[in-house]
């Protein structure tokens, strides 16, 4: 016990000796290569953790950021959060000027608290942040801070760099835990790179990054988890809010959560049970027995979001959820697979990443992760996913808020890893079929009929529910590349049993054709066009991704002004490349009229950087298709 005082205190000494000395930050000694394309410059993010038990981990932080000009704002930080097991010990900020003179000291009574409950949230978490208005840029804020937690099962994810527009002079992690607890910790995108050295320790690790450039956000870029620096760490015996907890397999932290978090929580009361029965009646197959359930809790109940409980972990109890008519992704889970077994149906509880960008639970690394919580249920050999906070969601249907990711499926028997629904590009389809005419002024009238399934249904489903105001304006918008635009008529309809969008559309507009003299000029393409082409970069940074492939097939028929024939049309166009496919065909069927075929497919990939200008060329082209005219002559 003495000697692990001593270790203390030693720890604690060395870390505040570095706070005392006297450090000057002057704005002209940061290099020029982490000054380009930044917005604010890290100085130093020091980060210093040491866990002597499994319920005691405190946390040393001090950040040194030069803001450069307003939008460097944002990577200041300078907060902590606290709640009942995460205690603040101390805080504090100096703001120094370009010149490395401090100008104001902020002390912990100067911070404001603000609780993070607010909305649909409840939380018992609050968060204590500086309060800062720069007079002048560039400034430093010198940010430190020691915070003290009992729960060991979120050991904070260390990032080398913490956002875009931002240099690194030098960044550092030391972590070490008891032996006992069975520290882990698993790095990405570190191998290789010369600015990052890692030193490992018998019970712990160290990282320290040096001038690392900033970052620019290009489009296309995936997620930044897939290509920074960063460290997850974890222990395989953890404690969360008095819970002890493994995480020595997905398969054994299955199993602690499904007898810490979830075993007493599915109570059912009697007389809801019966009106489940009564709902269900003689069916026997599943999934009609299943849609029954799911409508049953979108009737009934609304998310609100509850942090409560064990780390938010812990569902609120079924009996609770049926008497208040409101949860969170959790409670909501939980009920409906409490409902579930009342007739006989099983389902799992199941752990994921909810976000339109995809991100994995890391299979190949256990411990606390998630932000998110779905429903499987298996029948006949495949799994159908519900989404179980949503009162809107066709059943079955994931979008793309949980599609295509390692999710956790916890069950009596332990956790799996498994992947949800991907959708493929031929499951996001838009079907068009409609026609247009153009009168000799160069007017515009037609209709068009859309049908849209997988996600682009997801995309557009919510217009369903808008009111006529709402639907015009979203028109106005979609077919703003329409001059003089007046729509006659809207139609959605959504047919959640067959999970497919409907749009009806008539319009018509004055100077759809460009006059020139005898002529008359415009585009074939007139409902959807590609209008946007990728942005070009000198120098590309980022690797770039298209997440979800989709499929779009058109088919309009053209009525020509009487008294013109046609001059000039564009020909036939064809395009196969690995970013996706894409044809063109105008066949004239009399002398009043045409016939447009349109077929565009973008596949879903991950590819190198040194592959952006191709693929920014491929969409190029089918926008420069597109846009193809046709000229009409007098006769």
């Amino acid at each position: 016990m003495k000697r692990n005082f001593l270790h203390l205190a030693l720890f604690f000494l060395t870390f505040f000796s570095t706070f005392a000395q006297d450090d000057t930050y002057l704005v002209a000694s940061i290099s020029p290569e982490l000054k380009e394309n930044a917005n604010a410059v890290a100085r130093l993010r020091q980060r210093d953790i040491n866990i002597t038990s499994r319920k005691s981990m405190t946390i040393l932080t001090k950040d040194v950021v030069t803001v450069l000009n307003q939008k460097g704002l944002s990577n200041v930080g300078a907060s902590e959060y606290f709640d009942k097991s995460t205690k603040i010990k101390s805080i504090e900020a100096v703001i120094l000027n370009a010149f490395g003179k401090e100008i104001k000291k902020i002390k912990r009574k100067d911070f404001l608290e603000n609780s993070l409950s607010q909305g649909s949230i409840i939380t018992d978490g609050k968060i204590l942040y500086m309060d800062y208005t720069p007079t002048e840029y560039p400034f430093t804020v010198v940010f430190q801070s020691e915070v003290e937690s009992s729960n060991t099962a979120f050991i904070p994810t260390w990032n080398a760099i913490q956002s875009s527009y931002e240099g690194v002079e030098k960044a550092t992690l030391n972590i070490s835990s008891l032996p006992e607890l069975n520290f882990k910790y698993k790095d990405f995108n570190i191998d290789g790179n010369q600015n990052i050295v890692k030193e490992t320790k018998l019970n712990g690790v160290s990282y320290t990054a040096i001038n690392l450039v900033s970052i620019k956000d290009e489009e296309y870029s995936p997620s930044y988890r897939n290509y920074i620096p960063h460290v997850l760490f974890g222990l395989e015996n953890f404690n969360l809010e008095g819970v002890e907890g493994t995480a020595s397999s997905w398969k054994d932290f299955g199993s602690w959560v499904y007898a810490s978090l979830l075993a007493g929580t599915d109570e059912v009361p009697w007389e809801t049970q019966a009106k489940i029965k009564a709902l269900v009646g003689t069916e026997k197959d599943p999934i009609k027995i299943a849609r029954i359930v799911y409508q049953y809790v979108q009737n009934k109940t609304r998310y609100i979001s509850i942090q409560l409980g064990i780390g938010g972990w812990k569902p609120m109890l079924a009996k609770d959820v049926d008497r208040l008519g409101y949860g969170d992704c959790k409670a909501l889970t939980n009920y409906t697979r409490a409902l579930l077994n009342v007739v006989g149906v099983p389902s799992y509880y199941t752990i994921i990443y909810g976000d339109r960008q995809k991100r994995d639970l890391r299979e190949d690394f256990v411990s606390m992760q998630g932000n998110h919580v779905i429903l499987a249920l298996p029948v006949d050999g495949k799994m159908y996913w519900l989404e179980c906070t949503s009162q809107t969601n066709p059943f079955g249907f994931q979008g793309d808020f949980t599609d295509n990711r390692l999710a956790l499926i916890v069950t009596s028997e332990g956790g799996e890893i498994v992947r949800t629904h991907e959708y493929i590009a031929k499951e996001n389809t838009q079907m068009a079929n409609g026609n247009f005419s153009i009168d000799e002024n160069g007017s515009i009238s037609g209709s068009i009929f859309i049908k849209s399934k997988g996600t682009q249904y997801d995309n557009k489903f919510s217009n369903g529910s808008k009111s006529a105001d709402d639907l015009n304006k979203f028109y106005k918008s979609y077919f703003s590349h329409i001059n003089n635009l007046k729509l006659k008529k809207i139609n959605v309809v959504n047919n959640k049993e067959e999970v497919e969008f409907s749009e009806e559309v008539l319009l018509e507009a004055t100077e759809y054709a460009k006059k020139s003299g005898e002529r008359l000029i415009f585009a074939l393409n007139a409902y959807n066009p590609v209008r946007g082409i990728p942005q070009r970069y000198r120098t590309r940074m980022n690797p770039f991704e298209i997440s979800r492939g989709f499929y779009d097939y058109d088919e309009i028929t053209i009525d020509l002004p009487k008294g013109f024939i046609i001059e000039a049309k564009p020909d036939n166009f064809e395009i196969k490349d690995k970013f996706g496919d894409y044809k063109a065909e105008y066949v004239v069927l009399n002398e009043n009229q045409l016939l447009y075929k349109r077929t565009f497919q973008t596949n879903s990939g991950y590819f190198d950087k040194n592959e952006y200008e191709n693929f920014r060329k491929f969409r190029e082209q089918v926008a420069k298709s597109d846009n193809s005219k046709i000229v009409l002559v007098k006769n």
